[in-house]
């Protein structure tokens, strides 16, 4: 079986890394869901519709969270809420907001569970609010499509599977996105969190 290495994102710049708590990948990021990745939610509670009001004023919550930590952190940023993908979401941009992300992302996940969480202490409802700062999602997306398609290569090349590096729930929906809209190839996750992963191999 084929090794491939993921690129790594740019280190926090003063190299420390939050321990992630269980996500979405959201992957469901996903976070994120996709095959056989579940998002994890507040209190395990099974997930229910909600209408694009609800899923807005989630949005809003978390705003004005990740705005109370920016003041208590003394970092500015502009913060965006909407809802995008039958998901809310909130984007947080400005300079110095790496820190805010970490190493691949770790500090941007355990951030973003945290606000969840404030989410489901004000409405008693499970979120699945997609957390961005400075773009990081999208050009983790980007660098994991690179990664995706050429363990395809490797897999339609040599007909072999391919095991990918551990990933996040939010890395690996990317990942599985890429590979389920291409032919002959299919995808699956192993192992258990933190170092679950995935296989690519030939379709049966």
């Amino acid at each position: 079986m084929t090794e491939t290495s993921i690129p790594r994102a740019e280190q926090s710049l003063d190299e420390e890394e939050t321990a992630t708590l269980a996500v979405d990948g959201d992957d469901t990021e996903a976070d994120e869901v996709d095959g056989d990745e579940t998002e994890a939610t507040a209190g395990g509670r099974e997930k229910k519709s909600l209408g694009e009001s609800d899923l807005f004023r989630q949005s809003e919550i978390a705003a004005d969270y990740v705005e109370g930590l920016l003041d208590i952190l003394d970092y500015d940023g502009d913060i965006d809420e909407l809802v995008a993908g039958g998901r809310p979401v909130v984007e947080v941009v400005g300079a110095r907001l790496q820190n805010l992300v970490g190493q691949r992302g770790a500090t941007l996940e355990a951030l973003q569970e945290l606000t969840r969480l404030a989410i489901f202490r004000q409405t008693g409802t499970p979120s699945r609010l997609l957390l961005d700062v400075g773009g990081y999602r999208a050009n983790r997306r980007k660098e994991l499509a690179a990664v995706a398609k050429n363990a395809v290569e490797k897999v339609k090349e040599y007909g072999e599977p391919v095991r990918l590096e551990a990933m996040s729930a939010f890395e690996r929906k990317c990942v599985h996105d890429v590979v389920n809209a291409m032919a002959g190839v299919e995808s699956e996750s192993e192992g258990v969190e933190p170092n679950r992963r995935i296989v690519v191999r030939p379709a049966d």
